[in-house]
């Protein structure tokens, strides 16, 4: 067997059944008498809701139910979905019903849900349902939103200010009057949405004899979701169950509480009828959170030598109409700002508006490659400023390694100080610049442009908090037929937890990886979980299988000792075995040794251990854990078009201690695809009165794989001091320098015609326009 496991390049245990079409998704879910679910949602980004007639929804055949809020149980007329991340900081965090009363606030907004034989007929019904709406004047940008005189976007609120949050270290004052330059940019950026394969969807089942539920639903993390669904529903923890199956894509708004589960998981208790409702695409695009827009207005002030002396500004983020994840992205996203870099002081006005939009939650990245954006384009701001070279420029504000333990001087969104445990910012950049042979490619620009083609190239650092807390959990069992199974709170959407999990035991246990089973995503398996999301599984949960596992096979080498009779220090595990060291054939297998755990009707136990070879730890890190990593592209662009072409990408990572090679480039290699889209194709659009324009793939474009070159992936290691198996989060490694890195290429491609890059995405159309103003002398 080829151990030890960890950091070994091994293929991923779910692929398989994927390949071979044996996943179970929430759709192939059928349960004997199962109905189907259709919404009636608003037309409206804002309106009163007067009479709801179902009248002729009811009449038609086939049709079990239509509920509106009137007919829902009493919980839920009366209480809202939960915000599930509060803060003190928030001034008014509104959230939603689970069917809307008195007012919509967003296009797609649920009114009324119709329940049929099947999904067709729930469809049919649900045009049938006539809604009085009254509309009103709706807050679409929100920078005018932010303003005294905007419509408001809930009636009888106060503003549309949920929150503001000061982000400030160190005398700002001083910085910028004793600086040698300061340079002002706006800059806007556009998200959009995550836009998994797989839409949402829940399928609900009531058992009258247990007086119980039993919900599955596409999810991140089920634990968080049965937490909202026994406060929305009024009942006992016990008496709900939550099942997560295999998953088509998650990237950050399948962990949201959304209202559609109370409502189907109430029809199915209402009808006694298992009931299905599956997102379809253009629900997904009006009722899914997305990120939506930030608008930075942002200076920074400089020394002689280009280095950073603070950075000042506002930003303004569009949180949408309700608050499921409060103000975690724009604090994500202040707080990312100062990068790999030392900044020595720092003022930023955090102002989170709410328009009349669907609301805003984490995808990928949370923020922070809107904040790397902004820092890597002043980056090269000062550069083109001062005539140096923007590698120059990076290379004398990094943080050095002996700076580590680093501390940025302000707090995360995990409550603690911003405190950069370990990594090498200097090293990290340099073999990126070798890699992508940067020192050459000015030579092969100009060689380019003596043809006639604009190629350039575009420098992205980033830093990342990965391993957020406060918790997840693992259970480690070895069976009484001596099979080892972990189970584990965390939810995977193509992270490979039962992969990477799989290792982390087989090494504490002397196993091969195909000997251990992991099991995932159902709250009857382990008490308390979080869920996957924030780069942080690898670190918590990762680092709770490994102690589970740890304590598991101190047990078995206990229980085997005293079978043997022989110290538990003489003990060896391997191959399903614990075996008395340098004795051949003295041995005990798992299985005789968890019956002998186990025990017998009026036998006594070990003293000091606990019955059975099961632990469960869960690990609670004191802080984020930090990893970086330099991203460089190279680009064409076709200045007639517009298009960009990249021809070619540099990912040079450190995510601590790697558990699976194989695994991690996938992550990256994804996340650079996701960063593509962001930065080239992705676009929400929206008129002036909110009404979504861009509700299919012909009008939401998605990078293809055209568009996506060879990633070319390099890591280097430096171990996290802060777990005890050293590692950082890499699930959004690949987005969050990419955007930045790609419009640095294209901002280098464009230099011989002024123009300068302040947005995100920058798409053929809008390149064409940039040209144009150049052309009219509307640019620097």
């Amino acid at each position: 067997m080829a151990r030890p496991w960890f950091g070994a390049a091994v293929k991923r245990k779910e692929d398989p059944a994927f390949l071979t079409g044996r996943g179970h998704y929430l759709d192939d879910i059928a349960l004997p008498g199962m109905l189907h679910a259709a919404f009636v949602r608003s037309p409206f980004a804002h309106a009163r809701i007067g009479a709801i007639d179902t009248s002729a929804a009811r009449a038609l055949p086939g049709v079990h139910a239509v509920f509106a809020a009137a007919d829902l149980p009493t919980s839920l007329r009366e209480r809202r979905l939960p915000n599930m991340m509060p803060n003190p900081v928030i001034a008014q965090s509104p959230m939603p019903y689970a069917l809307a009363v008195e007012e919509v606030c967003h296009v797609g907004e649920p009114v009324a849900v119709v329940v049929a034989d099947s999904r067709h007929l729930a469809e049919d019904a649900a045009a049938l349902v006539e809604v009085d709406y009254q509309p009103l004047p709706a807050a679409v940008d929100c920078r005018a939103a932010a303003l005294p005189d905007s419509p408001l976007v809930h009636l009888g609120a106060p503003s549309n200010i949920a929150a503001r949050l000061p982000v400030r270290h160190g005398d700002v004052e001083a910085a910028f009057a004793g600086a040698a330059h300061v340079y002002h940019e706006s800059f806007d950026l556009h998200r959009g949405g995550a836009f998994f394969i797989e839409c949402r969807g829940v399928v609900a089942l009531w058992d009258a004899a247990a007086d119980a539920y039993t919900v599955h639903v596409s999810s991140q993390g089920p634990h968080r979701i049965k937490d909202g669904l026994v406060d929305l529903l009024d009942i006992a923890d016990h008496q709900i169950r939550v099942i997560t199956p295999d998953v088509g894509g998650g990237f950050g708004p399948k962990g949201a509480m959304y209202p559609e589960y109370p409502v189907v998981a109430a029809c199915a208790r209402l009808l006694r009828r298992p009931v299905k409702w599956i997102e379809d695409r253009r629900e997904n695009f009006l009722a899914t959170n997305m990120e939506r827009d930030q608008h930075w207005d942002i200076e920074i002030a400089v020394d002689a030598e280009a280095k950073i002396r603070g950075i000042r500004g506002r930003l303004v983020h569009e949180q949408g109409a309700y608050m499921p994840s409060g103000i975690v992205i724009p604090w994500i996203a202040a707080t990312t700002v100062p990068g790999p870099y030392v900044v020595p002081a720092i003022d930023i006005d955090v102002v989170v508006a709410m328009t009349n939009k669907v609301a805003c939650s984490p995808v990928r990245g949370a923020g922070r490659p809107q904040a790397i954006f902004v820092m890597e384009r002043l980056m090269d701001r000062v550069a083109r400023m001062l005539g140096l070279d923007p590698a120059e420029v990076r290379r004398r504000n990094l943080i050095r390694p002996e700076q580590m333990p680093y501390d940025v001087g302000i707090t995360f969104r995990d409550g603690r100080p911003v405190v950069y445990d370990s990594g090498d910012y200097p090293a990290c950049l340099e073999g990126a610049l070798a890699a992508a042979d940067y020192a050459g490619f000015r030579r092969r620009q100009q060689e380019a442009r003596r043809a006639g083609r604009y190629i350039g190239i575009g420098i992205s650092n980033a830093v990342e908090g990965t391993g957020l807390g406060p918790y997840e959990g693992a259970t480690v069992r070895v069976a009484r037929t001596g099979k080892v199974t972990v189970y584990t709170g965390a939810t995977p959407q193509g992270q490979s937890h039962k992969t990477t999990f799989a290792q982390l035991a087989a090494d504490q246990l002397g196993l091969g990886i195909e000997d251990v089973t992991v099991v995932t995503g159902d709250t009857a398996d382990i008490a308390l979980g979080m869920g996957t999301f924030a780069a942080r599984s690898a670190v918590n949960a990762g680092s709770s299988v490994h102690l589970a596992a740890l304590a598991v096979a101190d047990k078995v080498k206990e229980f085997a000792a005293a079978m043997m009779e022989v110290a538990p220090a003489d003990i060896e595990l391997a191959d399903g075995f614990a075996q008395v060291r340098g004795v051949p054939g003295m041995r005990k297998s798992f299985r005789e040794v968890a019956l002998y755990a186990i025990g017998v009707p009026g036998s006594s136990t070990l003293g000091g251990l606990t019955p059975g070879l099961e632990h469960t730890a869960y690990f609670t890190p004191t802080q984020s854990t930090y990893a970086n990593a330099t991203h460089i592209a190279e680009v064409e662009v076709d200045i007639e078009t517009g298009q960009v072409e990249i021809r070619r990408y540099v990912a040079y990572d450190d995510c601590g201690r790697i558990i699976n090679p194989l695994v991690v480039a996938g992550q990256v290699a994804g996340g650079v695809a996701h960063g593509i889209g962001n930065a080239l194709f992705e676009r929400m659009e929206y008129d002036e009165d909110g009404q979504p324009l861009s509700t299919n793939f012909g009008e939401y474009l998605l990078p293809t794989a055209t568009d996506v070159p060879n990633i070319e992936m390099h890591h280097m290691v430096t171990p996290s001091p802060l777990n005890p198996i050293g590692v950082k989060g890499a699930g959004e490694a690949g987005t969050n320098p990419a955007i930045a890195a790609i419009a640095g290429a294209v901002d280098d491609a464009l230099g011989p015609f002024g123009v300068f890059i302040t947005e995100a995405p920058i798409t053929p159309q809008r390149i064409v326009e940039l040209l144009g103003d150049a052309a009219l002398g509307r640019t620097r």
